[in-house]
């Protein structure tokens, strides 16, 4: 997977290309800011506290004075900024802020000869713009400091591995028993009925799998008793499923991540239980009863609410404060159970965090959001709770809530429409008709920027990219080919958030949608193994547990045109910068850039030419990292 690629005219992002007669395109960077700990140091600040934030200018650039703008208490201010240094060819400037919100917004005024322009959280932008753009500063208790290290796995439990033990299991009622080879059904009525046996015990027996590959965090779908394979339809939250082993199993697989310095995650429905849950059942049956509180009951027809019209799977009522106390606030409520040994999850990923609490006039999202955080604290101060969101997560982070979400519209669907395979629709995990369009690189970019630009950094950091997980196609068969696959790889190792990798992309498995995604992994064939992109994924990892600026670094657009993106990942400890290209082209030419050594990829240095300008190597699909000195 050697360096390849091919580039076309740039679009529309606010950089300043220049001909270069055949050569390729040569590019200036413009002013920045992000809320990394280069632009501001002080990452977790207090309610009242007044920080130093800071902008950072190229010479030459059009930018004779730089005010900052804030809202406390919903009124715009402005204050001047002050040169604090110039170093590299770059004026810094310094204004201090205010925390006066629990989030406080803020944007810089930049002007010049030609008149203002503002910088805010979408870059540089030429007219007004509304303050949900703005940078933010967030008062509220920080993440776990670990989860900006971490390095995801995710496992579906009945697809992984199973122990011994697994065959003297007899398959439940519900089931199709299936042999490890037997094909996943993707559709139809089957399909949530396959039953593989995979079990915890062969989770634990594989962990030397994980630790080749260089994860260090493992993340469970569920695995409380249901009568799917999927298990988000719990029929209990007091016990682990007798077919995964039991509590027992899940007692040693925790020792066993334990004693590698790593941690678990479980997955909770807060959204719904399933149908044949206890406190369902007893709702159900008796009109009178404590838990008919805990559901959306049409009391006229019997009839009652549940997700997305399958009856399987009743919606919870959060309006019930019962229904608080027995998930969340009573001290032997399933959230905490969990969390304490012998198990000692170390958080919980939250199923359909974005319908939790929503239902007609009722609206309980964040109230719920804010009650978990706060229990999930109470009960290991080190805990993360995590939301997914299948759409717009913007509105529902930086409450005092969920730390982050699974960021699928602001990172899996662009990169899956910039390295889509052929013209054929792609499915997408929305479910849009039409499925995965094909888009240029600057789309890419805007939609990424778009939503990243409504939510603070500590959010958009704190959130999951993923290429794939077990509600949608495998990123392979999206991209169609191994070279794609190594760009998209790179990508979820390079920029900003947590990567998750799901269990089998690093092997090259392949699948249309999320059943048919849910594929046994083959241990015992290890001839159908991609081998290189096993190596890819694992050079990749190695690369960001060995570079801050990866994990903890901010995000610097530099260039992009229809094929090619190429951005800088910046900390105080050093820098590196990125080239992905999805097909081959012309050279771009960056000036203002140091030399560098190549990390990943193969290419050469970068060696800045006697014009100071340095040029990026034109092959594609390629996927190259640089460490700047």
């Amino acid at each position: 997977m050697g360096h390849r690629g091919r580039e076309t005219d740039r679009g529309g992002l606010p950089l300043s290309p220049r001909p270069t007669h055949g050569k390729g395109l040569s590019v200036s960077l413009q002013p920045h800011h992000d809320g990394s700990a280069l632009y501001v140091p002080e990452q977790e600040p207090a309610l009242g506290q007044t920080v130093p934030v800071f902008v950072r200018v190229p010479a030459g650039a059009d930018v004779r004075t730089v005010h900052v703008r804030t809202t406390g208490d919903g009124e715009p201010r402005f204050a001047e900024a002050v040169v604090d240094r110039t170093e590299g060819g770059e004026v810094w400037w310094r204004a201090d802020v205010e925390v006066r919100n629990p989030v406080s917004n803020y944007r810089f005024m930049l002007s010049g000869t030609t008149g203002y322009r503002w910088l805010n959280a979408a870059g540089v932008i030429s007219h007004d713009v509304p303050d949900n753009g703005d940078f933010k500063l967030v008062s509220y208790a920080p993440p776990p400091a670990w989860a900006r290290d971490a390095v995801i796995y995710q496992i579906f439990p009945d697809r992984f591995a199973r122990s011994a033990a697994a065959a003297g299991r007899t398959p439940p009622d519900w089931a199709i028993p299936c042999d490890w080879d037997t094909p996943v059904i993707g559709r139809g009525p089957e399909t949530p009925y396959q039953f593989y046996g995979g079990d915890l015990d062969g989770v634990t027996e594989r962990l030397d799998h994980l630790a080749r590959l260089g994860v260090n965090t493992l993340y469970l779908t569920p695995i409380f008793p249901a009568r799917s394979n999927h298990r988000y339809d719990a029929a209990s939250f007091d016990t682990v499923d007798p077919l995964l082993g039991g509590d027992a199993a899940l007692a040693r697989l925790a020792d066993a991540v334990r004693a590698r310095g790593w941690r678990l995650l479980g997955d909770i429905t807060s959204n719904h239980t399933g149908d044949a849950h206890e406190w369902f059942t007893t709702a159900a049956s008796d009109v009178r009863a404590a838990e008919r509180e805990l559901y959306y009951f049409d009391e006229a027809t019997g009839d009652y609410e549940s997700w997305n019209g399958i009856k399987s799977l009743p919606k919870l009522n959060w309006g019930s404060a019962e229904l608080r106390r027995r998930f969340a606030t009573a001290d032997d409520s399933l959230l905490r159970r969990w969390l304490r040994p012998p198990y000692g999850l170390d958080g919980w990923r939250v199923d359909v965090a974005n319908m939790t609490g929503r239902r007609g006039a009722d609206a309980y999202t964040h109230e719920v959001a804010r009650l978990l955080r706060e229990v999930v604290a109470d009960t290991r101060p080190d805990g993360l709770l995590l939301a997914e969101h299948g759409h717009d997560h913007t509105g529902d982070l930086d409450r005092d809530g969920w730390h982050g979400t699974m960021n699928y519209v602001g990172f899996t669907d662009p990169v899956w429409s910039w390295l889509r395979h052929g013209e054929e629709p792609v499915p997408n995990f929305l479910g849009t008709p039409g499925g995965v369009r094909r888009r240029d690189a600057e789309a890419v970019l805007a939609t990424m920027d778009t939503y990243r630009s409504l939510i603070s950094w500590r959010s958009y950091t704190h959130s999951w990219q993923l290429l794939g997980s077990h509600d949608s196609a495998r990123i392979r068969t999206v991209v169609g080919d191994a070279a794609r696959q190594e760009v998209a790889a790179g990508l979820l190792a390079t920029m900003p958030g947590t990567p998750v990798v799901f269990a089998g992309d690093e092997l090259g498995l392949t699948g249309t949608n999320g059943e048919g995604s849910r594929t046994p992994m083959p241990w015992h064939r290890p001839e159908s193994w991609d081998r290189a992109t096993f190596a890819a994924y694992r050079g990749l990892l190695a690369l960001r547990r060995d570079e801050p600026a990866l994990r903890h670094g901010g995000l610097r657009r530099v260039h992009a045109d229809a094929d090619t993106l190429v951005f800088l990942r910046e900390a105080p400890t050093g820098a590196v910068l990125v080239l992905a290209r999805r097909a081959a082209g012309r050279p771009v030419r960056l000036t203002g850039l140091r030399a560098g050594e190549n990390a990943y990829g193969g290419a050469p240095a970068l060696r800045p030419d006697v014009d100071g300008v340095v040029t990026l190597p034109a092959d594609g699909p390629t996927f190259q990292v640089w460490r700047l000195s």
